[in-house]
């Protein structure tokens, strides 16, 4: 089997559209919440998202051909490029069809879709884009990527929910481990921070209404926490052979060692709340790795900012992994990115690669009052210097989709 290793990372988020400034402030513990100004928030419950700043389509990709793409479509193209450049591969020295892309997202082009439905209302059918289903789709942020660089490998765009970056990057490493490829672009992509989203999440009652404090409002495991954020952005890694990376004397910044999945098979949107499915997506990670639980320096939680969630993912860790996670230290990136749902995974996994190399844990922020049945170790609101060797990085979504995967420090 391949050793398969983290040789590239590109996001787009509400921290910074780089992964110098994602990281800088994630360290900082600066949250990237805020008010929504892109339309009427007048009659919401949440008037707060994470949302991506200062991001212009019409430079990086020209007037034209951002047009003929969704949001969601275009962070991913723009992080899939930072993680490309930063691999430093070299398209025109490789096997194109040995490389693949592997990125998802959740919901699509749903601003698309939306604008399409009105004009059809409006105007009618005679006017509706006949690019309206190629620009909707989820699997076309794949695609494009595959268009966009001439990889002629596997392709595939997973749609499980909140799980996808994790998803796609899990099998992306299965793929590189049993030889189908040698290099992988694998991630997720969401931009769904829409007017019938918002509203539909706000009726649901799982999002924070802390509109007027849009900082504090994502708090996982706190005891005044109030539902998720909404958040988007895009999470994209470049996974290679090792035996690849090595060739052309690539710098690595972590290597992938587990991967699990499981089903909750309970409820179409709320977690078990035992965290069954959370516990053998972990365990199974684990034992692909070849570890014990105390193999694991640190989580990277899930951790939504709902009360279930967030209470039956510490029953799954402590279920796992016992007396050790009360010494494992448990953080939570979402207290300040939001949840960018599809894109999450993706972006927490840069978030674990760069813990490892640097030896710092962010921070879960917001910790101000302790919720007797979370009480783990969650880098309470400042980041913390730590000898990092194996870290894990929890996603779970709707339907009960869960993915982990296990990263190690790279030593040659």
């Amino acid at each position: 089997m391949e050793r398969v290793v983290i040789t590239g990372m590109g996001i787009i988020s509400p921290l910074g559209n780089d992964v110098e400034s994602f990281w800088n402030r994630l360290v900082k513990g600066e949250s990237g919440i805020g008010l929504i100004d892109a339309f009427d928030t007048s009659r919401h419950k949440a008037k707060i998202a994470g949302l991506v700043r200062d991001f212009d389509a019409e430079a990086l990709f020209g007037r034209k051909e951002a047009r003929r793409m969704d949001r969601f479509c275009q962070f991913a193209i723009a992080a899939a490029e930072q993680a490309l450049a930063d691999s430093g591969l070299q398209l025109d020295t490789i096997d194109r069809e040995r490389m693949g892309v592997y990125v998802g997202s959740g919901i699509g082009g749903i601003q698309t879709l939306l604008d399409q439905a009105e004009v059809l209302r409006e105007r009618g059918p005679e006017r509706v884009s006949p690019t309206l289903v190629p620009m909707m789709i989820a699997n076309m942020a794949a695609a494009m990527i595959s268009i966009r660089i001439g990889a002629q490998g596997p392709t595939l765009s997973p749609v499980t929910a909140c799980s996808i970056g994790n998803t796609a990057i899990g099998e992306a490493w299965r793929l590189i481990r049993a030889g189908g490829a040698d290099a992988v672009l694998a991630g997720g992509t969401e931009a769904a921070i829409t007017d019938i989203s918002l509203a539909s999440f706000g009726n649901s009652t799982s999002i924070s209404t802390r509109s007027d404090e849009p900082a504090k409002a994502s708090r996982p495991f706190d005891a005044g926490r109030d539902g998720f954020v909404m958040a988007e952005g895009a999470g994209i890694v470049m996974l290679e052979s090792l035996s690849h990376a090595r060739r052309r004397g690539a710098r690595i910044y972590a290597e992938v060692i587990g991967y699990g999945n499981s089903s909750d098979a309970y409820h179409m949107v709320a977690t078990h709340p035992e965290g069954i499915g959370a516990f053998q997506a972990m365990r199974q990670a684990l034992r692909e790795a070849g570890l014990q639980p105390d193999g694991i320096d640190v989580i990277s939680a899930h951790a939504t900012s709902t009360d279930i969630g967030d209470r039956s993912e510490t029953a799954a860790i402590k279920r796992l992994f016992g007396e050790h996670a009360y010494r494992v230290p448990v953080t939570a990136n979402k207290s300040m990115t939001g949840h960018m749902l599809g894109a999450a995974g993706g972006a927490e996994a840069i978030a674990l690669a760069m813990s490892l190399r640097e030896g710092i844990i962010p921070p879960t922020i917001n910790q101000e009052e302790r919720d007797p049945t979370c009480d783990l170790d969650y880098v309470p609101n400042t980041a913390r210097e730590a000898r990092l060797e194996i870290g894990m990085s929890n996603s779970f979504g709707f339907g009960g989709h869960n993915a982990v995967i296990v990263l190690k420090k790279y030593r040659a």
